[in-house]
């Protein structure tokens, strides 16, 4: 963690204690205020830490919703780029940035032709025997991006996201923000992400990767 990501997350914090009293908050730096709330806000002040601190624009801010401990609101902003997306449980995602484009997900029924992402073999730690079978069975694999590339999956330029070690406030502004622009977000077995679950999670931009995903992953 920074001083960077210690004085984000208060900001946001004194914001949203204001605005919503009854709310509870809880991030990644400062643990969690009224946990028996509804509604729950998750903070994730500066996702992406290697990036920022040696400069590279694929770092962000998570901030999520959550109506009792499912995600209905999430929200990625790059704040370099100018690039945001905004997602709320049955809705379409917004998606706004400088350099064009709009929130959708890409066709792409089948696992050789899809772009595979995670951020880095090391998060993947004694899972990457199995996630290697899914890598053997996509087209090509990229590393990098932290929750930049789960907004590039839900603009339609990556396919599947298959990563280890998350945290809820890793994932739960991602659920909205995908699932609005058409993809599906679950664990490595299929099911939905819950708080207490271990930490695999896996996105596809189109449905139709998801259940040989899973097959690959041991689900």
């Amino acid at each position: 963690m920074t001083l960077a990501d210690r004085g984000a997350e208060q900001a946001m914090r004194a914001v949203l204690s204001t605005r919503f009293p009854d709310h509870g908050i809880e991030g990644e730096e400062f643990g969690i205020d009224r946990p028996a709330a509804r509604y729950r806000w998750l903070l994730d002040p500066i996702d992406g830490t290697r990036a920022f601190i040696t400069g590279r624009p694929i770092f962000g801010t998570l901030i999520a919703l959550l109506e009792d401990d499912a995600p209905i609101l999430g929200l990625i902003d790059q704040p370099v780029t100018g690039e945001r997306w905004i997602g709320a449980a049955g809705r379409a995602t917004i998606f706004r940035g400088p350099y064009g484009g709009a929130a959708g997900c890409r066709s792409c029924s089948v696992l050789a032709q899809a772009e595979l992402s995670a951020t880095s073999p090391e998060m993947l730690g004694p899972h990457r025997a199995i996630w290697d079978r899914l890598a053997a069975a996509s087209r090509r694999v990229t590393w990098g991006g932290d929750c930049y590339a789960y907004g590039l999956l839900a603009l339609g330029q990556i396919d599947v996201i298959a990563e280890a070690d998350l945290k809820p406030w890793d994932w739960a502004a991602l659920v909205p923000v995908i699932e609005g622009a058409g993809g599906r977000v679950t664990d490595w077995s299929g099911r939905t992400l819950r708080r207490d679950g271990d930490g695999r999670a896996l996105a596809v931009g189109d449905p139709a990767l998801l259940a040989p995903a899973v097959r690959l992953l041991g689900g």
